[in-house]
This record gives C-alpha cells, sequence and structure tokens, in this order.
C-alpha cells in the first residue's frame, strides 16, 4: 500500500523556520573559517573545530526542524535516537574535514574541490542517516535519479560557499556565501525527501493508538532535547565572534603576522630590491669634483 507522504504539514513554518537555522550555522562557521585564515597556527584549529561545529550543528538543526513537517497519513513517526544523533557526528566530522583542508591549504583549485566534495557528502550522509532513523510502518524506496541530484547540490554548493569565506572579504560577501550554503541544503533535503517513497505494510488488525506499536520517540517530544545541544555550539560561536569584530569584516586579527598564513590570501608589501640603497638603511652618497664642468657621482 502507498502511502500518503506530507512534507509541508505545517506549511511554510518549517521550511522557512529550517532555512534560517541552515543560514544561522552557516553564517557563523563561515566566519570562522574566515577568521581562522588570519589567525595563528595555535589559533587556527580552534577557530576551525568551531566552524564544523557551527555548520554541523546548523544543518543538522534544519534537517529536525524541516522533518517535523513530514507526515504520513497512514502511520505515525517516531526516531531512533542513536541513529539520529549518529547523522549530527558525521555531519560535524565530514564538514570538519573539507573544512579544514580549505582552512590549511587556501583557495587553490584542488583544495577547494576536495574540500567542497567532503563537505557536501557530510551533508548529505547526515540527512539520509537521519531518514534511516525514522521508525514507521512502512518500507522506503529512493528515486536514485533525484537522490544523486540532491548530493550534488549538496556539493556544488559548498564548494561555492568555502570558495567565497577562503577569497571574499567584508560582511556582505560572508552574508550571500551562508544565504547561497543555506538555499543548497535545505533544496537539497526536499530534494531528497522528493526521491522518497513509502509503501506501508500495517498489521492486518490495527490497535486503536498505532503509535503504541511504533518504538522510539515522537517529533514532538524530541524536538526540544535534541536542539539543545546544537543550539548550544551556536550560541558559543556566536558569542565567541561577537568579541572579535575582525571574524565579522575579515580583517586581520591583532595577533596576525604576515608569515602566518598563505601570501596569496594576506596582501604583503613588495619587498625593495637588493641594489636599493634604501634597503641598506643609509642614502646614496655623492660628491662633485671641481673643474669637470659636470657634477659626476661615485
Amino acid at each position: 500500500m502507498q502511502g500518503t507522504v506530507d512534507g509541508f504539514t505545517y506549511g511554510l513554518v518549517t521550511p522557512v523556520a529550517a532555512f534560517l537555522m541552515a543560514a544561522l550555522g552557516a553564517a557563523l562557521g563561515l566566519r570562522c573559517t574566515t577568521r581562522s585564515l588570519h589567525a595563528t597556527r595555535s589559533c587556527r584549529v580552534g577557530w576551525l573545530a568551531l566552524g564544523s561545529l557551527s555548520i554541523g550543528s546548523g544543518v543538522w538543526t534544519m534537517h529536525f526542524v524541516a522533518m517535523t513537517g513530514f507526515t504520513v497519513q497512514e502511520t505515525p513517526i517516531s526516531y531512533d535516537k542513536p541513529l539520529t544523533f549518529a547523522g549530527l557526528a558525521v555531519a560535524v566530522v565530514m564538514i570538519g574535514i573539507g573544512i579544514f583542508i580549505v582552512g590549511y591549504r587556501g583557495a587553490t583549485r584542488m583544495a577547494l574541490i576536495t574540500g567542497g566534495t567532503i563537505t557536501g557528502l557530510g551533508i548529505a550522509s547526515m540527512h539520509y542517516l537521519g531518514m534511516a532513523g525514522m521508525r514507521m510502518a512502512a518500507q522506503f524506496a529512493y528515486d536514485t535519479p533525484l537522490v544523486v541530484l540532491s548530493v550534488l547540490i549538496a556539493g556544488c554548493a559548498a564548494t561555492g560557499a568555502l570558495w567565497a569565506a577562503v577569497t571574499l572579504r567584508g560582511a556582505l560577501s560572508g552574508l550571500g556565501a551562508s544565504v547561497l550554503m543555506a538555499v543548497a541544503v535545505t533544496g537539497m533535503h526536499y530534494t531528497g525527501m522528493a526521491a522518497l517513497d513509502v509503501h506501508l505494510h500495517l498489521p492486518p488488525t490495527l490497535p486503536s493508538d498505532l503509535s503504541a506499536v511504533l518504538p522510539g520517540d515522537r517529533p514532538a517530544e524530541m524536538i526540544g532535547p535534541m536542539l539543545v545541544g546544537p543550539g548550544c555550539f551556536l550560541l558559543l560561536a556566536a558569542v565567541v565572534l561577537l568579541f572579535d569584530p575582525g571574524a565579522v569584516t575579515g580583517e586581520p586579527g591583532p595577533g596576525h603576522r604576515p608569515g602566518d598564513h598563505r601570501d596569496h590570501l594576506v596582501p604583503q608589501a613588495r619587498p625593495r630590491p637588493r641594489n636599493d640603497p634604501h634597503a641598506r638603511g643609509r642614502r646614496p652618497r655623492s660628491t662633485a669634483r671641481e673643474g669637470t664642468g659636470r657634477a659626476r657621482y661615485r
């Protein structure tokens, strides 16, 4: 029996809320990534780790908020907590790998492609692992072309967002990169949901409360406790960035030294030629010999 699937049970409330959470996580995470480019090596790891937590938490929160609007008319839905939290861990780890590659290699083509691909795969893995954590009296089937499309959307958008984070400067460009990632993550989510078919296999005799036959927790029971951890990560990133104005504007921090990162990311003054007398700290000496008709220098 084919299930009646509705991904917008509460109208536009859940898609808009999911998009805002993804944009918030992306904005904080990409700002942390930008800030790491101007940090010393001892601080860069901390900035990149905080960026990974921010983007991973935002993406995972987006997924779970969007899933509260997903219903199947014929059966209730519950969630397996270990698998659901495993999706959060996978997102943070894989996004972290992609961010660390770009953070240490800079805006090279290979670094952006590799980091963006790994980040996109992390986002897609989180989504489909979260789907595997759903519990209902049904079996899932996926349309393969739409699944592939959802993964490509995630990978391309992640690559573009990382490129903007490490090459563009200013709050406006950072906002554009975060919106790009939020649009792509939300689009990937609903593309993946469009690929889903639900085939029901209900018991022949239904109890009065069908939810009694399903293990796990209901979305309404889980949404509060499950958002506490990611919410704390996002709050931590916001507080750290609030007290570091350079992370918002993309300018080097007070502890930055020119040799701390890639020269192509932070413009340096052009060195003087070796034969420039000013480089030796003294002016050229000149003497004019008398009786020669013109000044001669040595």
